[in-house]
């Protein structure tokens, strides 16, 4: 479906507003051609204070003008008066509300396109996130969005244009076809002239279009990016960076702006040029059919209607610029909205209730969309319900891969996944991921309450049920230390927590879902020691009688799996429990002994760090007093030689102790080397 088509098939929802529009336009021409049929009339019959009457010239001009012709004395000049007045107030009010009901339009448009860019953002799969910005697609919602409903709005005003124009040409052409082709061509003629500037417009919407994307796509880029930025100090270049897109996009719409403007100069003189062109015309072709006394009446009409037309011919030239210079964005939005050209996840049928036998993988391969190398290959493992197996490997071996197509964010390029023997693509979809309850290590949390992240996902939850799997989370006891305990807003992402903090939360969040089965993505490996114990209790609290896989990296957090499936290259190489990996002295083994030897070192850098701290203050205590002593004796203010004896004494008792407390040290230290 071609971009105009798409965006009509919106505007078509609302074919009440659409006819309503065009019957206010076509109401507000016919006044208007009323009125500016009158005006001249009227005018000459308040100046010889008689209605103008013709014997000869234009059919239709004689029969309206026979109208206000049957009165006596000055009454038809009134009721001609009233009439053109009562013309000019309808027109003007089928006008306004053509503009209110045209901008109610606009307006349902924008939100029903935005609403369906949403729409497709929450049901298009995870990869077609890999491939676009999210600054572009922030902008594809927000201006171009706009401006594509703004251009369906200003081809309905382009239609109702059109029907205005065609009621001045059609009394025009009753006073004289021959001046009204003559006058087409001069029309024609100066809509020529205007087409150059419309081909502009429609270039430089499309600058503007991709200058708006650039400078979107970076502020996006420097909001979230705005911790790293601050940390190398790199303000100054990124502020450059945006202004340049700045100056880039202000450029843009100043020559779409100048180009639009140029347009009312450049129309007005044509417009006079054609005006003194169609009175030496408009003499020629009258002459013969009208009397020269009404001539001028005549003619003055026709002029006066040409006069009202020619605005409407500019604002017709004015709406095909600004269409010109927003139907870019109709293509841009329809080739946002398309369907066929994104990935989207099929839903099976079969609604997901609770697992009873365990998960299956057969023969599971996977390679990433349009890519050729496989990132998973022939994986073969069975998870009993109930019990954790542990993903475990070097990065790059595939463990969150494996654990992505569980929830169906991407399926295996061959083989299967099952649960109780049903392959995953047959479950809803739906129901199958609200069954799951994933903690990554990247913690996504809402700039809302604590509350409201908690509660996230789940409907009608009571307080009770938000503080008790709070309090399973070990995050009760720093929320309500928080300003406002539970109802305090934590920033974007959570800023205001530690990393710890937000993992309790996170975990909070899937105790109250109560998933059936659980995710782990290296929860924890981010962590300082204080936190990762919090958190790892949390985690062995909400992992209790659940069917879990963890990813893990520091292997002290999975010994106590049922399983553990160490991967390499995409392939599980082993498995078994910890102590039957560590008896078969494999990959997992190495990786074991690795991280074990990795930290018993920190362990005695550690001790030996604590051990150097309290020699030091040790010396320092005995050091004071020693120099103290020796002070004394130096300076002279010891009296008798008996105090100066045992000053002395004491000063040698305390370097004694202290070589002591150094040999001390120096066996603690040799001690906790690891032999060999």
């Amino acid at each position: 479906m071609s971009p105009n088509k798409l965006l009509l098939s919106y505007a078509l929802r609302y074919p009440g507003w659409i006819i309503l529009t065009i019957l206010l336009g076509f109401s507000s021409a016919i006044f208007n051609g009323i009125s500016a049929t009158l005006i001249v009339p009227l005018v000459i019959g308040f100046l010889s204070r008689e209605s103008l009457q013709l014997d000869a010239g234009p059919p239709l001009i004689r029969k309206i003008l026979s109208i206000f012709g049957s009165g006596e004395g000055g009454d038809g000049i009134i009721l001609m008066f009233g009439v053109v007045m009562l013309a000019i107030i309808l027109k003007n009010f089928a006008a306004y509300v053509t503009s209110l009901v045209s901008f109610s339009l606009a307006k349902r448009l924008v939100n029903d396109i935005r609403k369906a860019g949403i729409k497709l953002i929450l049901e298009v799969d995870l990869d077609y996130f890999v491939k676009v910005r999210t600054g572009d697609l922030v902008n594809k919602v927000n201006q171009e969005v706009g401006r594509a409903a703004n251009a369906i709005k200003i081809g309905i005003q382009l239609f109702v244009t059109l029907i205005t124009i065609l009621i001045f040409v059609g009394i025009l052409i009753t006073i004289s076809w021959q001046l009204t082709v003559a006058s087409t061509i001069l029309l024609v003629l100066v809509t020529w002239i205007n087409q150059s500037f419309v081909k502009r417009a429609r270039k430089f919407g499309k600058i503007l279009s991709e200058r708006s994307r650039n400078y979107s796509t970076a502020l996006l880029e420097i909001l979230t990016g705005i911790r790293l930025i601050k940390s190398v100090g790199n303000e100054a270049a990124e502020y450059q960076r945006i202004n340049n897109f700045l100056n880039e996009r202000e450029q843009a719409e100043y020559q779409s702006q100048a180009n639009f403007a140029i347009l009312g100069p450049i129309n007005e003189i044509l417009g006079i040029l054609a005006m003194l062109a169609i009175v030496f015309l408009g003499k020629a072709f009258l002459f013969q059919d009208v009397p020269p006394k009404a001539l001028i009446a005549v003619l003055g009409i026709y002029l006066f209607l040409l006069n009202r037309l020619l605005p409407v011919v500019g604002k017709l030239n004015g709406q095909r610029t600004q269409f010109a210079n927003a139907s870019p964005s109709t293509e841009i939005v329809a080739n946002f909205l398309r369907q066929d050209n994104k990935p989207f996840m099929d839903s099976g049928n079969k609604l997901y209730q609770k697992i009873e036998q365990g998960i299956r993988l057969e023969d599971v391969s996977f390679t990433y969309p349009e890519h050729q190398d496989l990132v998973l290959s022939k994986i073969n493992l069975w998870v009993p319900k109930g019990t954790t197996l542990a993903l475990v490997g070097s990065s790059g071996a595939g463990k969150s891969t494996l654990a992505d197509l569980l929830p169906r964010f991407y399926d295996p390029v061959e083989g299967k996944i099952a649960i109780d023997g049903q392959d995953l693509r047959e479950y809803n979809l739906r129901s199958l991921r609200q069954a799951m309850g994933i903690v990554s290590q990247d913690t996504f949390l809402f700039n809302t309450s604590v509350r409201d992240n908690i509660a996230y996902g789940r409907e009608n939850t009571t307080d009770s049920e938000i503080f008790a799997a709070a309090k399973r989370a070990n995050a009760y006891e720093f929320i309500i230390e928080l300003p406002q305990g539970f109802d305090t807003e934590i920033g974007e992402r959570g800023i205001m927590l530690s990393g710890g903090q937000r993992q309790r939360i996170a975990i909070a969040r899937a105790l109250l879902r109560n998933p059936d089965i659980l995710i782990l993505d290296e929860a924890t490996s981010a962590l300082d020691t204080v936190s990762e114990r919090l958190v790892q209790q949390a985690i062995d609290e909400l992992c209790r009688d659940r069917t879990t896989i963890v990813i893990a990296h520091r292997l002290s957090t999975i010994q106590k799996a049922d399983q553990i499936a160490v991967m390499e290259k995409g392939q599980v190489v082993e498995i078994g429990t910890h102590q039957e990996l560590i008896k078969q002295g494999g990959h997992y083994n190495r990786l074991y002994t690795m991280q074990f030897d990795r930290s018993s070192n920190d362990v005695i850098n550690e001790a030996v760090n604590n051990a150097l701290f309290q020699t030091s203050y040790e010396i320092r205590t005995r050091l004071n007093p020693m120099i103290g002593f020796l002070q004394l004796v130096v300076d002279g203010l010891v009296d008798s030689s008996e105090e100066q004896f045992s000053f002395t004494e004491e000063a040698y008792h305390s370097a004694i102790r202290l070589l002591k407390i150094l040999e001390s040290f120096e066996e603690s230290t040799k001690s906790m080397k690891p032999e060999g």
